[in-house]
This record gives structure tokens, sequence and C-alpha cells, in this order.
């Protein structure tokens, strides 16, 4: 599709052979990479080589999380030198206040998608720089923002001077914002232009996808610092550090005056970007209540923020046996093409579905008790020595998984709120379950680092011993391992703080079933056939740091447990077989595999995003740009005198009609949307009809009047608004001016 997509993100997961991610956001960069060379999609990924990329976990005796920093040799990991035509290693320069810094290229191919990494540990950078790039997710907010500038606009230079010139740039978080600064300059140099008509041309074709779901995890900095370090880089253009400043300043959140002002990078990314969106329908009302203070005036469901649910490469998550079934059920390049939404599993038998599980289990229970072999077996465990090493650990008994970043938010806790009902569960003898934990926590999360200990205490009681195994340093190797082979993977986020949660994903491919919050993607895919939802149908609600429903839902979760999953799972027939539970193996991975891979995502980032917005690009020539922006600007002088003059609505049986006028004050007609607005009622859903404009107010320069027919409703219901109205642009992410009657 034309020149191609750049991609920008701060981590990558494409192998725990090359350690450049922490978590959920690095996967799903690793994932859409892999499902974009299958499908063909002309992607280039950039991001930063760290040097000791995350760390790596290890747990002491007494519980404690331990963080070790091992050195990414890049002479060991899957990357090579990015050479140019004459063979020569390619350098980047970013400008530093008071030096150059610069930066090498390295390249990891990903399939037929390439994936550029920059790293400031060149020798001839001075040795502060040299360690720009050491650790990813630094907490110095000055390291932060050195590596957002060697991403954002050392990322975009090196696309410049490979001749690479993508039609679309894709952020992936907001920490690659710069990228699209850089990007309106490099227009602005090819078409000696100013900055304004640059960014006018460019945004179309730039789209912003968010993962964040609370305004404090916005990468924000001071306006000193920002200063300080981007001054050399702006030298010389028709943009300062103020009005970059403004671009992404946050007083429209904090009502902050100009001397304490702060750049949020994700705004700054929002007023650069032509489309934004969230990574799952729950996720995109979050986004749209984060972002509501920047549009002001404007109704939360108003806020131009779309969502496209986050998929997983299917092929990268799939085990030996669950790949014989669906090779025989939908053929052998079924990830490789664009698959419908179901793949019936008709062909497949019952036995045959259980046998796969069957295998994958012992498979796992072998790998967990290598793993905790090496865990375990020098540390002369106080209690049982066979049970401390998963030797006790059970192959034909329900196994429960969780494993993801250990973080409060997330309630890996949530099953020690009642820590009697876990050991009547942990104790049966005719119905046994067997749980299995990973995770890290932040090494400055003291809370997360708390909920190990706790678990680790747990799980070395003499009682639970053997039952419940902690699995140290979680990567995607260990991921690949548990989500092949647990029955029940468990996920309960406090709602709605999940954005999208794809470690859930993983299983259906292999015939693991959910238990999880009904919250993120679960919320979207979610019906009794396919899993169980904790509290199903839990509405959007407000964003807040909030405990109170963590008790309902640890009983609720309980009693899930207790009267379906493990029933479920132990009600077998004469030959042995869970029927009903085989039903929902069947039904997920029918329902849900597809639905939820990565082939299905970038698919439909392709067709609602990608090419709709490069033929939207394709409009904003220099001229088109520069005739854009200065209607924009003369609309801005003009809007704080329009007006409404008249308000009169006539009643005609079920219907009203109701007319408006209004002063447009020269802004012509064509440019001005008039809207009739009513919120969802006992009446009816929220609707929003466009006013056709009837003929000029007589006697009234710029006056017109406006006429539309609606249903019925009472007094004070109708409210008529004026909006911009531009085809051409993407409104009101691009004009958010709006007027309402008062």
């Amino acid at each position: 599709m034309g020149p191609g997509i750049a991609y920008f993100c701060m981590e990558y997961g494409i192998s725990e052979s090359l350690p450049l991610y922490s978590g959920g956001l690095g996967v799903l960069a690793g994932d859409y990479l892999k499902a974009a060379s299958d499908l063909g999609l002309p992607v280039t990924a950039v991001g930063l080589l760290f040097q000791q990329g995350y760390f790596r976990q290890a747990i002491s005796t007494d519980g404690e999380q331990m963080e070790f920093y091992p050195y990414n040799d890049p002479t060991m990991l899957p990357v090579s030198p990015l050479r140019d035509e004459d063979d020569q290693w390619v350098r980047v320069v970013v400008p530093f206040p008071g030096r150059n810094v610069r930066l090498r290229a390295w390249k990891a191919q990903v399939g037929r998608c390439e994936l550029l990494l920059l790293d400031s540990n060149d020798p001839r950078n001075e040795p502060g720089d040299r360690g720009i790039t050491s650790e990813l997710y630094t907490g110095d907010p000055e390291k932060r923002l050195q590596q957002e500038m060697v991403l954002g606009i050392g990322g975009w230079r090196l696309l410049r001077q490979l001749g690479r010139q993508p039609g679309l740039c894709h952020l992936n978080e907001g920490h690659c914002a710069l990228a699209l600064i850089e990007r309106a300059f490099g227009w602005q140099e090819d078409h000696q232009s100013d900055f304004q008509t640059a960014r006018t041309a460019t945004r179309a074709t730039n789209l912003f996808t968010t993962h964040t779901s609370v305004a404090a995890g916005f990468d924000h900095f001071s306006g000193s610092l920002l200063r300080l370090y981007l001054a050399p880089w702006l030298e010389g253009r028709d943009l300062n550090a103020d009005q970059l400043l403004e671009l992404g300043s946050e007083r429209a959140m904090t009502g902050a005056d100009s001397a304490d002002q702060r750049l949020n990078m994700a705004l700054l990314a929002l007023n650069m970007s032509g489309r934004i969106n969230g990574v799952s329908r729950i996720h995109q009302k979050v986004s749209q209540t984060l972002f509501q203070p920047f549009f002001r005036r404007w109704p939360i469901e108003d806020i131009p923020a779309d969502f496209v649910t986050n998929g997983v490469h299917t092929p990268s998550w799939d085990s030996p046996e669950s790949d014989a079934i669906w090779t025989r059920a939908c053929g052998q390049d079924r990830w490789c093409r664009p698959l419908p939404m179901s793949c019936p599993m008709t062909a497949i038998t019952d036995e045959e579905l259980w046998e796969m599980r069957r295998l994958q289990r012992n498979r796992l229970i072998g790998y967990l008790r290598r793993r905790l072999s090496s865990q375990h077996c020098e540390q002369n465990p106080a209690n049982n020595h066979a049970a401390a090493c998963g030797l006790l650990l059970d192959h034909e008994t329900l196994t429960l998984g969780f494993a993801r970043r250990f973080t409060e938010y997330k309630r890996p806790d949530l099953l020690l709120k009642d820590q009697e009902r876990l050991l009547r569960l942990l104790a049966s003898r005719d119905r046994p379950l067997q749980i299995v934990l990973a995770g890290k926590a932040h090494p400055y999360d003291h809370r997360g680092k708390e909920i190990i200990r706790r678990w680790k205490a747990f799980s070395r009681r003499p009682d639970v011993e053997g039952k419940v195994v902690f699995i140290e340093d979680y990567d995607l190797g260990v991921a690949n391992q548990l989500i092949q082979g647990v029955d029940v993977w468990l996920n309960c986020p406090r709602h709605p703080w999940e954005a999208c949660g794809t470690s859930g994903m993983k299983v259906l491919v292999n015939g693991g079933l959910n238990l999880s919050q009904y919250d993120g993607w679960w919320a979207e895919a979610w019906n009794a056939d396919v899993g169980w939802a904790i509290r199903p149908g839990a509405t959007f609600e407000e964003l807040r740091s909030t405990s109170e429903h963590d008790l309902s839902d640890a009983r609720e979760l309980f009693d899930l447990l207790e009267h379906e999953v493990i029933p479920g799972f132990y009600d077998v027939d004469e030959q042995g077989l869970p029927r009903k539970w085989l039903q929902q193996i069947r039904a997920s991975m029918d329902q849900l595999t597809a639905a939820y891979s990565a082939n299905r995502m970038v698919r439909e980032y392709v067709e609602r995003f990608y090419l709709p917005m490069t033929e939207q690009g394709k409009l904003r020539s220099p001229e088109t740009a520069a005739e854009i922006l200065d209607e924009q600007r003369q609309i801005r002088k003009h809007w704080p005198r329009l007006r409404f003059s008249a308000f009169n609505v006539a009643e005609s049986g079920a219907s009203q009609t109701y007319t408006v006028e209004v002063y447009l004050d020269g802004i012509d007609e064509q440019r001005i949307a008039v809207e009739l607005v009513a919120e969802a009622s006992e009446y009816g859903p929220r609707t929003v009809t466009a006013m056709a404009m009837q003929h000029p107010l007589s006697g009234s320069a710029h006056s017109y009047r406006y006429e539309c027919m609606v249903p019925s409703r009472p007094e004070g219901h109708y409210t008529p608004r004026l909006r911009v109205h531009d085809e051409r642009l993407n409104l009101p992410l691009e004009n958010p001016a709006i007027l309402w009657l008062k």
C-alpha cells in the first residue's frame, strides 16, 4: 500500500533472545510486526537497542525480588549493523545542549519487516551520552527525555538518511511523539514551507495509538527541561520551545500557568496526529475521558478517540499439539492470509481435543519441574524438598495460571483475600487445584514487590507447598510455556484499568480457557460458552484509585472456581472425558482465536486507518495544506464573535421542528455545521441531528436560519451547537472549536 508505514515504539517483544521489552506494550509491538510480515504489509519499525533492556529477576529465600541487569552485547543478539551503500555503518546525529550525540543504527529482521534500532553507546560520544540507551524505562526524567529525543528525532532522521519516505507514521504510545515534529521539519525542508503548513500537511497520515488507562501514565516533562534540551534542535526553526510546549501543554487539564507549564507527550502526539485510537472498546471510553479536558465543551462521546482491539500473533504462541489440530481444521497457511472470524472445529473429535490438552499439560509440568529445580534445589528449602522442586505437581490436576506484571491495579493477590477458602480448594482430594504464578514488579513498585513476597510466603506453607509455584524471571520464553499448558488463565485487574490485557488471548489457540475480569478485550469476547467473567456486564466507571470492589470481586472469583470452573473440569463421562469442558474449549477456539489475532488487528488497522488516512494525505498538497491553514486561521479569528440569535420549536404530532438563527461573522457558511443534540434519556438514545440552512436572514449580514425535524421530547432536551465543518479534516481533532446555545 504505497510507500509503506513507519512504526515507532519504545520497546519490542520479538523473542526472549532480543530482550528489548518489559511487558504488554512491547509484546504487542512484536506481534504487530510479525503479523505485518505474514500479511505482506510494508512496515519499517523503529526503536532503541538498550544495553541492559528490562531487568532479570530472582527471588531470595525470604521472598524478596532481586533485580539484575546483564549487558546486552550486540554481537550476541540477533541484530546486525545497518550498512549504507558504501558498506559503512549508518550513524545518525541528534543535537543536544553543547554537543551532538552520535547514534549507531542496527537492524533486526522480523520476517519481511525490518526493525531498525538506535544505540548511543558509540565510543565517540561522551561517557554520559553513551548511557542514554543503557536501560529501558529509567525513572530519571532527564534521561527519559534524552531517550525520547533519540527515538523520535533520531528515528525519523534515520529513515530520511536511508532515503525511506513512508506514507504513514504510526506511533505506539506517546514516547515517540517527537518523531512527528521531526517529520514535519523534513516536509518543511522538502517543500520550503513553514512549520504550521508542514504540520497541517503531515498530520493527516500520523496515527497515535495509546495504551494508557490513567492520566499519570502519560510521560510529561517540565518546561525548563524542555527548553534546555530542545533549544539546539529547534535553533533556526520557525518553531521555538514555547510554541512546542503549547502543542503539548497540560494547562487545559491542570489549570497551571505558564510558569510551571509542562509538556504532555500524549497530548503532543494528539496535536500532531490525524487519528488516535485506544486498544479495546472499553479503553476507547477511558481514552475519551482522559482526553476530554483538551476538547473543552465537547461531550465525552464526541472526543475523537477510536479503538482497535489488540490481537496476538497466533503462530508465535501455539503449541505443536494445537498446531496439528489447527492445520487439520483450517489449513497450513491459516495465519498468513485473511482468516474468517470463525474456523469451525467440526472435524476434530472430543477425544483429539482432550488428548491435545493432556499432552500440553504434561509438557508444562515437565518444564515447571526443570525450572523449579534450578530455582530451589540449590537453596535447600526448609520444608518439602520434592514439593519445592515441582515433583508434587500433577499431570491430571486442573492447572490455573497467572502471569503478568505484579502491580496493585492488576490485583495479583485477589486469591489471597480469602486464604482459608483458597486452602480448601488446594486441599481437595477429589477435585484438586494447582496454581502457577510468574511475573515481575517494577524495581520502584514496592507494593508489587510486597505481593510477590506474600505469594512466596503462602506457597511455602507446609499445607500448600508443591500446589502453588512461582516461576522466576518471567519473559517471553516462560510465557510461551505457560500459555500452552495451563487449563485456565486468570486475569483480575480493577475495572476499567486494563487497557486490553492480551495475555489471555494467547491461551485461545491452545485450548486454554479464560477466567477474567469483565474488562479490556474480555468484555468484548466473553459469553457463557467460552469462559468465565468476574462482574459481567460491568459498565464503564470513572477512573479512580479504588479498592471498593476488591472483596466482592474476590468472592465472585471463588464462587466461580468452586461452583463452575473446578466442577466443570472434573465432570467426566464414562469415557473419562469432560464433555461440557470440551464444549467450552471448542467454542473458545472457534469463536475467539481468529477474532483476537494480530492477523485481524493488522487488517483492521489497514482497512479502517491506513488506507483512508493515506487517501486523505494525498489531498494535503503544499497548496491545499496552506489553503486549509489559512481558512482555519480565519475561523479562529472570527469564532469569538459567533452567536445564536433565536431558537424556536413547533409541535407537529410526534415530531418537533426546531429553527435556530445564527450569526457567523463572515465565516463561509459551508465551513460551519449546525447540529441539534439530545442526550440519552428515558425518551430515547443520544442523537446528533444536522440542521439544514434555510436561507440568509434579510437585514442582518452574515446571519442564517437553520431547521430540522426530530422526534418529540420535553422542553430543554434539545440543544443546538455550532462546530467547524470541513471534510478535508478529521474533526474535532484538527479543530475543536464549538459553540453551544447557553
